[in-house]
């Protein structure tokens, strides 16, 4: 056995040798190759590398809408959550179907999402002439989702706050947690802002000013969460941030005292500014608009500005790649500290934009609620 052992090793080694002479050229052509993309992957890496990042596409790509909502990137991949798609065509009807089928530019039921032009970002449909129409879109885009989200949260918040009252005898302990929070918050509320501000019917329109501010401060900071299901820039859109506005005019302008709309169409002040031209009642009139369309700049502007300033900052780590360890070191340590503090101010401005708009909303409300008193029976005698 012992011979037998010592004369096939001789063998095996020749044999192993023969093998290795005979796969010798596809081995170095295999390493060659290897070596080859090595190089390319290291190029492209080092492309990718020199390449400054957009910072205009990655600011204006968060704080706008799109059709997916994106989770996260890792490996290379991102990940995202397709939305579904609901549009309707003069020319083709009704098309429902998700978002995932038109990446990439892709084109799906002669609709696409348009890479430039006016219609930049949103879905289009080529005409027979080559033009794109822009179809009826109904789609659950990044922002409705977050809105529809937000709201589930506050209706839950509510309901779950009033049933924990439901069965409670007056003398039961004080609530904790979540729910005295919550009690606190409506009653300081209530107390310091609603009743002074709109007055002896506060209780009429408390409701809709306390949803208005938990809507808004529920979606503020919604916005600041920077991973999925936050992130979505709900307040700082110019639709939401109007409809709000409009129904604040609403509010104010159906629950009007006749007092109220003399003041606006024959206010007290010298016959000459009211006829024959009507310069104080243009000028009232003219004021029922603009007090809501100051309440959608404000809240749509600083909402805007602080997510767009917080990502500046974020993209300086990256900007200055190029100018050196000891630059790019220093400015991401300025980075960081600012977008900490930027982000701790944010939390502050996502409480006073929801304040401050109740509070306007409440201001106007009670001035639309204004019966006259002393000057009313003053006019009857």
């Amino acid at each position: 056995m012992i011979r037998m052992n010592r004369s096939f090793g001789p063998f095996c080694r020749v044999l192993l040798l023969l093998l290795a002479a005979a796969l010798f050229p596809a081995g170095a052509e295999a390493h060659a190759a290897a070596s080859s993309a090595g190089r390319a992957e290291d190029t492209a890496a080092q492309e990718i590398a020199e390449e400054e990042p957009d910072v205009k596409r990655i600011v204006l790509g968060h704080v706008g809408d799109s059709y997916e909502w994106h989770i996260a990137t890792a490996g290379g991949r991102e990940w995202s959550l397709p939305l579904p798609v609901i549009v309707h065509s003069p020319s083709s009807g009704w098309h429902c179907f998700s978002a995932k089928r038109l990446r990439g530019g892709a084109e799906y039921e002669g609709l696409r999402i348009a890479a430039d032009g006016d219609h930049a970002g949103k879905i289009v449909e080529r005409q027979a002439d080559g033009s794109d129409l822009r179809p009826l879109d109904l789609s659950i885009t990044k922002t409705v989702a977050g809105l529809l989200l937000n709201s589930a949260l506050v209706v839950a918040l509510v309901l779950g706050a009033a049933r924990w009252y439901r069965g409670r005898k007056p003398d039961a302990a004080a609530p904790r947690g979540v729910v005295g929070l919550f009690e606190t918050l409506v009653e300081s509320l209530v107390d310091d802002l609603i009743e002074p501000c709109v007055g002896p019917s506060y209780r009429r329109f408390a409701p809709y000013l306390l949803t208005v501010f938990c809507f808004i401060f529920l979606n503020n900071l919604m916005g600041l969460i920077p991973f999925f299901p936050g992130g979505a820039n709900v307040t700082g859109n110019i639709a939401v941030a109007l409809v709000l506005a409009v129904a604040t005019f609403l509010v104010v302008n159906l629950s009007g005292s006749r007092h109220y709309w003399k003041d606006i169409f024959w206010p007290d002040v010298p016959t000459w500014l009211k006829v024959p031209v009507p310069i104080i009642p243009l000028i009232e009139l003219v004021g029922v608009f603009t007090k809501p369309f100051a309440l959608m700049i404000r809240l749509f502007a600083n909402m805007l500005a602080g997510h767009a300033v917080i990502l500046s900052l974020t993209c300086v780590v990256f900007v200055t790649v190029k100018m050196g360890a000891a630059v790019n070191a220093s400015m991401t340590a300025l980075s960081v500290l600012f977008s900490i503090f930027m982000n701790c101010l944010e939390l502050l401005v996502a409480f006073l934009q929801a304040y401050v708009f109740t509070m306007l909303s409440a201001v106007f409300i009670g001035l639309a609620q204004e019966r006259g008193g002393e000057a009313d029976a003053g006019a009857e005698k």
